[in-house]
């Protein structure tokens, strides 16, 4: 069983913090042990299985993500222990699996783990951006202002998830509705028609014939249809979770220009983030770019952030060494940490460029998703008159031969 506990030392500092043990007087004794006079001690609340169901297919929502990142800022900047923070966040995280994670992580860092090493052992709920970045402020001393960082960074994007999806939730429920129907009319509907038209001798259109065809191909194998779509899609998710998949799709991430344009700034933002914070704590520039590569989510770019750490310990100005790589940094960035090398202002310089390209991305998903509506609009139109004049077509030829 786990137990939450209030308790002094000795020298009459309060801790506060989790102790697994069978009973509640196993857990007094543990923490007796340990030279603590408990002051409060109970159960930790349980997650009861609906919650956990309803956690496994809701997850962490990033709401939810957004206010425990924004209270562990607020917390450690207000001095206190880590220990002491996670035991509060505990109290006040409502979502049951972020709830059970914090408690976890609350007995690892009390176990003598760091928080980062702590994080990973939670990856299903924490981003590798976002143990990486713990990671840095750990080796900065600076985890009060990264959780902070965090806290900007996280609320930034769950509120471009929450715009692209509200924009988006009309056109999809109008996309949903027109598959629904187009499918009863192809299965159903116009298998129907077909015997009317050769009684009647007369000719369907190619359009007609097309989807009169799809139709009874779908009814007579549905089943395998079906099987044959989840059998591909587990293939192909199997295979991007290899390395060489992962690979493949880190390098279209890279080279479709449409992602490129949103995936390029915010994969600088969070390089030159990462950069700015390790150089502000006093990090050598060709360790702080390794390090930084580890925040970065996409394994091509990690590697392309590890050799211009071997060419800055090899002697090559960081500015040169990214220019080399034009696919993965624009012009922009190494010309502007030329200019702060030039003026010994590097990290000012790398904040800027963290500013300046999560501006640019958040820009780009607006224009994106103010796009993306009417396009969806106008292809639903587009279909939704096809499958009219597939119907219309044929009757009009059905009324003209009777006209005959």
């Amino acid at each position: 069983m786990k137990f939450k506990y209030q308790a002094k030392t000795r020298e009459g500092e309060l801790q506060v913090g989790f102790v697994d043990a069978g009973t509640r007087d196993s857990a007094a004794t543990i923490l007796g042990s340990h030279d603590l006079f408990v002051l409060k001690l109970e159960e930790a609340e349980k997650i009861r299985w609906y919650g956990r169901l309803a956690s496994y297919f809701g997850g962490v929502r990033r709401d939810d993500m957004v206010v425990f990142t924004r209270q562990l800022a607020t917390l450690l900047e207000a001095r206190l222990s880590l220990s002491k923070a996670l035991a509060t966040l505990y109290d006040q995280t409502r979502n049951a699996a972020l709830r059970e994670a914090v408690f976890q992580i609350s007995q690892d860092v009390d176990s003598g783990l760091s928080l980062s090493q702590a994080l990973e052992r939670q990856r299903e709920i924490f981003s590798e951006f976002f143990i990486s970045m713990v990671r840095s402020a750990e080796v900065t001393g600076t985890l009060d202002q990264v959780a902070g960082f965090l806290a900007d960074f996280t609320e930034r994007e769950a509120t471009l998830v929450s715009r692209a999806r509200s924009a988006l939730i009309y056109p999809m429920i109008v996309v949903a509705l027109f598959v629904a129907v187009a499918g009863i009319m192809i299965t159903f509907v116009f298998p129907q028609i077909q015997p009317v038209f050769e009684q009647a001798d007369v000719p369907l259109p190619l359009l007609s014939q097309m989807l009169i065809s799809a139709g009874v191909f779908i009814n007579r194998f549905w089943l395998a249809i079906v099987l044959a779509l989840v059998v591909v899609a587990l293939i192909v998710l199997d295979y991007f979770r290899t390395p060489e998949g992962r690979s493949v799709l880190d390098d279209m991430k890279i080279r479709l220009p449409i992602v490129r344009k949103v995936y390029l700034p915010l994969t600088v933002t969070r390089f030159a983030s990462a950069a700015t914070i390790l150089l502000k704590g006093g990090i050598p520039v060709a360790q702080a770019m390794e390090i930084a590569g580890e925040t970065v989510d996409n394994v091509l770019y990690r590697d392309v952030l590890h050799e211009v750490s071997r060419d800055i310990r090899e002697g090559v100005p960081l500015s040169e060494a990214i220019a080399k790589h034009a696919n993965y940094f624009p012009v922009v960035v190494s010309q502007m940490v030329a200019v702060g090398e030039a003026t010994g202002q590097l990290d000012q310089m790398l904040t800027r460029i963290a500013t300046f390209y999560g501006r640019e991305s958040d820009m780009v998903v607006n224009n994106l998703v103010d796009l993306i509506q009417p396009v969806l609009m106008v292809g639903i139109g587009v279909l939704v008159g096809i499958l009219f004049a597939s119907i219309l077509l044929p009757l009009y030829q059905l009324t003209a031969s009777f006209g005959q």
